[in-house]
């Protein structure tokens, strides 16, 4: 059994002393690949492991095949989640305290240092190195950064810099989602889970009751027409608030929203909502209605207080309905919607429990979609009376505004938390440095660099577009956490996303700070500018090296990413690049994949399945991990890791080792089974080689570890068949070419392999095989003895017999089916259009009177694979019956230890086909009897 930690260490070292991964600019075309590097909070679990290895994969592929590969990696210290780990592990949170000690494993001695957040960062920052060196990552590790380090501080200091030239960042008032206890704004790293903070946009629309004013938040204004009563919550204490002269009934958690979104609320009393419950208020639109009780509104939703639209709202429906079953308060439709009658939503109600919240809440995303998108507003709505909801809601909100004074407040679109533990909120934030996303002309050059680049998977182009459309404003400072703070405002420190957009050109130049040619107060505006524009003189000795190794290997190749990236630091990697840099430096690809699973589940802490990633290293082996990583799902899904799963591609890569330690030299053998095993390798390399350079990694690793394991076992039988033993010459061909096809996704096991079989220098080193020949025509016969033998195995184990003398019958003629198979070929899948191309050629219709034996054809073709049709239109001389009578008798006397005699399907004697067999052979379906 092998050693997994051993033989890693001993090929990680044997790397290390090569420099193999060591990349400076040469002859050599570049490929630079790049990852979005970690944030230090934590160990990286099993679930990181996989853009990292994606990234790995695709870097060794490219290194093998003859380039020059930059594969660098730092670490991403900005921000406050660091902070806020700090002051829980202050506190002794149960929580934190215990994922650090017993999920994580940090000693009890490092976790008392955590109270300073630079120990944390340091501590997970060195442990996160090491977990990658231990999967065999292709680091150059000379390029090592974190963000806190001076040197990035300067240039980040230049990047923001550069932006504020380029008025692409301003000072004003701005949403954006805030922790109140860390007071700071929050991105997606500052949060649990990684959640972007999204807002949501309600209009509160004014109800009177005497000379108070009852405010509604909705997010759908236009449905003010059709309002029948309001919902107040009777276990909610509610309070009189002075909103400019007005007084506003409202929840305390709605009154501290209104204040941080700018409006100054002055509390003056409290009121029971049992004075409200019952009460007539005063709609805008004209009427009166009631305020009735309901226990899903909440207090910290809108203003506590909700408008009810039973029409066309399931929840107001089933409460309605619910207090009031005969209809006393009648609904008010105000919106037509194909697919439903006058009352939508009783009508998607029906059969739902009014108590089941989440088939109420299905509910409700169904029909307000398709109100949304296909409704028209009725008549009774109005001058937007036969107006379409998408075209009014706008118009209607902004007339409500005008008219009866509504306002509109910012709520999150659903519950995020800051890293610290405390629930944000939205702020407006006044005198706020933004970056302006919404800039057209910005957008507009996003949008070409984006068309010119290469998207993988391709089905995610469309979401770049989509986010570039809807970005607007986004904080680019806040006033605390790591960081480096804004050269003209030292008051805030730039944000954690803005600061890590091209940090990818920055590791080109940190070997010269690591390796000390260049000292971090030597890296001013002049020097960056020089480096990466091209502009002034060299300002340091080190410059121009700097420059050339720049314009070497820039621009990024390829940018790997986690798809819940793409919302932000993905887009804002293809933003940033365009207004900093020429077009011929903006990025040419950006892969994205999907997250990691376990048993089918998303890892956390609640699930208990979150696995270290060096603990699981010690237990499974590295290899083992990153083929189980990646063949278990493609790009964009979820990978769904099982550990038993990782446990047998271990055990499949130790026979794998022990078969290169058996193979030896010799000949490789030219007999019929060994060109086409030499074909099916051929083959095989060109399908993996253009598989890994389109990133479908689990589709080239399936066929390394599948694909090529049927081949060597086939041609293991076939072998046996003939009585011959595989060829030296032949077994080492396999294993070599299985090592180096391997060694990009099993490094360590590819290493193992190569030292086996005798071969000298690393596999890593060595050159990706090249594809020779294929002959089809090979090829396509063995499949059809293949098909062949699989008809007989199905007869023999449906039947029960023990086969004695196996008789087959060949179709003699393929004329109908070449016909049908052109016709196929051309486009045609049916049989109209099949009798109708024979009949319009005069060399085919003569074929008209054979309508069955046509249909048989179709439906044969239809189920055979596009390569099969392939093969068999170019393989034209083939000749069943013959390959038949040369290979069928040796594997079946072999495998079934009884005689075959083949014949035509014509004119065989009675005696020789005492079942009348021959008559339903077709081409390519030779018929069998078997005695």
């Amino acid at each position: 059994m092998t050693e997994w930690r051993g033989m890693e260490e001993r090929w990680q070292r044997a790397w290390n002393e090569a420099r193999l991964f060591e990349s400076d600019p040469d002859s050599r075309p570049k490929k630079t690949i790049t990852v979005a590097y970690p944030y230090p909070n934590s160990p990286q679990h099993l679930g990181h492991g996989r853009t990292y290895t994606l990234a790995d994969i695709n870097a060794r592929f490219w290194r093998m095949r003859g380039y020059n590969v930059l594969f660098p990696m730092g670490f991403h210290y900005t921000g406050t989640p660091i902070l806020g780990m700090a002051r829980r592990v202050a506190g002794g949170d149960p929580d934190i305290m215990d994922g650090l000690l017993n999920i994580y494993g940090v000693p009890p001695d490092a976790v008392r240092e955590f109270v300073e957040p630079l120990k944390i960062a340091d501590y997970f920052s060195a442990e996160i190195e090491m977990g990658m060196k231990e999967m065999g990552y292709s680091i150059d590790w000379r390029r090592r950064f974190t963000t806190i380090h001076p040197a990035y501080q300067r240039f980040v200091e230049w990047q923001i810099e550069s932006l504020r030239r380029r008025r692409l960042i301003r000072r004003g008032s701005h949403p954006v989602g805030w922790c109140p206890q860390d007071g700071n704004p929050v991105s997606q790293h500052d949060t649990l889970g990684d959640v972007e903070p999204e807002f949501a946009e309600y209009t509160i629309v004014k109800f009177g009751w005497g000379r108070h004013i009852l405010p509604a938040a909705t997010l759908r204004p236009e449905t003010i027409f059709g309002v029948t009563n309001l919902w107040v919550n009777p276990d909610i204490r509610y309070g009189i608030w002075r909103v400019g002269r007005e007084r506003w009934i409202m929840t305390e958690e709605c009154a501290q929203k209104l204040a941080h979104q700018g409006w100054r609320p002055v509390h003056i009393g409290a009121i029971p909502a049992s004075e409200i419950l019952g009460a007539a208020i005063q709609s805008p639109v004209g009427g009166h209605i009631p305020v009735l009780p309901a226990g899903f509104v909440r207090p910290d939703t809108g203003t506590g207080i909700v408008m009810s639209v039973p029409a066309h709202a399931p929840f107001d429906h089933a409460a309605l309905r619910a207090i009031d079953p005969d209809g006393a308060i009648p609904s008010r439709p105000i919106i037509t919607v194909s697919g439903y009658g006058d009352d939508p939503a009783a009508q998607i109600c029906e059969g739902l429990d009014p108590s089941d919240e989440a088939a109420l809440e299905r509910a409700t995303e169904t029909l307000y979609s398709k109100e949304f998108h296909t409704g028209v507003m009725r008549e009774g709505c109005g001058p937007y009376s036969g107006r379409k909801v998408s075209e009014c809601k706008d118009d209607i909100r902004a007339w409500l505004a005008h008219r009866f004074g509504s306002k509109t407040i910012m709520e999150m679109a659903g519950e995020v938390r800051c890293r610290c533990g405390a629930k944000c909120i939205v702020k407006m934030l006044e005198k706020q440095w933004f970056l302006d996303y919404g800039d057209e002309s910005w957008k507009a050059s996003a949008r070409r660099c984006l068309d010119g680049m290469e998207v993988l998977p391709p089905e995610i182009r469309g979401e770049f577009h989509n986010i570039i459309g809807w970005l607007r404003e986004r904080a680019c400072a806040r006033q605390r956490g790591l960081g480096t703070r804004l050269p003209w405002d030292p008051d805030w420190i730039v944000e954690s996303l803005t600061d890590s957009t091209i940090y990818t050109a920055f590791y080109i130049i940190m070997k010269y700070v690591n390796a000390e040619a260049i000292r971090p107060d030597a890296m001013d505006w002049d020097l960056f500018e020089y480096v990466f524009l091209g502009r002034g003189e060299p300002p340091h000795p080190a410059a121009q090296k700097m420059r050339q190794e720049f314009l070497y290997y820039y621009p990024v190749d390829t940018r790997h990413s986690g798809r819940d990236l793409v919302p932000n630091h993905l887009t804002f990697f293809v933003m940033n690049h365009t207004a900093l840099f020429p077009e011929r430096h903006w990025p040419r690809q950006i892969v994205v994949n999907g997250s990691v699973l376990m048993d089918g589940k998303k890892m956390s802490k609640s699930m208990g399945n979150i696995i270290p990633l060096r603990g699981a290293i010690l237990r499974y082996g590295a290899d083992p991990i990153r083929l189980g990583i990646t063949i278990s799902a493609e790009l964009l899904q979820d990978a769904d890791v099982n550990l038993e799963s990782v446990s047998g591609m271990g055990a499949r890569l130790e026979r794998m080792i022990r078969e290169c330690g058996e193979a030896e030299p010799g000949e490789a053998g030219g007999e019929w089974e060994d060109m086409w095993m030499r074909s099916r390798m051929h083959g095989t390399i060109r399908t993996v080689t253009a598989n890994m350079e389109r990133m479908r990694m689990r589709e080239a690793l399936h066929d390394i570890m599948h694909g090529m394991e049927r081949d060597i076992q086939w041609y293991a039988r076939r072998l046996v068949a003939r009585g011959r033993a595989m060829p030296p010459g032949m077994r080492r061909l396999i294993c070599d070419t299985r090592a180096r096809l391997l060694s990009p996704f099993a490094p360590h096991a590819a290493e193992e392999m190569w030292h086996a079989l005798g071969n000298d220098g690393l596999v890593a080193s060595s050159e990706w095989p090249e594809a020779g020949d294929v002959d089809h025509s090979i090829i396509h016969d063995e499949d059809y003895l293949a098909s062949v033998l699989r008809d007989i195995s199905h007869i023999v184990r449906v039947s029960g017999i023990i086969p004695k003398h196996i008789r087959v019958y060949a179709a003699e003629s393929r004329k109908i089916y070449d016909t049908v198979l052109e016709c196929v070929a051309g486009g045609a899948a049916d049989m109209r259009s099949i009798m109708g191309i024979i009949s319009g050629d005069d060399s085919k219709r003569h074929l008209r009177v054979y309508p069955k034996e046509i249909a048989a054809c179709l439906k044969d073709i239809l189920s055979e694979s596009v390569t099969t049709r392939e093969a068999r239109l170019r393989h034209v001389t083939f000749d069943e019956r013959k390959l038949l009578e040369v290979h069928l008798p040796d594997v079946v006397r072999t495998e079934y230890d009884c005689t075959v005699t083949v014949y035509g399907s014509e004119g065989v004697p009675e005696s020789e086909d005492p079942k009348g067999k021959a008559r339903l052979a077709r081409a390519y379906h030779p018929a069998i009897y078997i005695e």
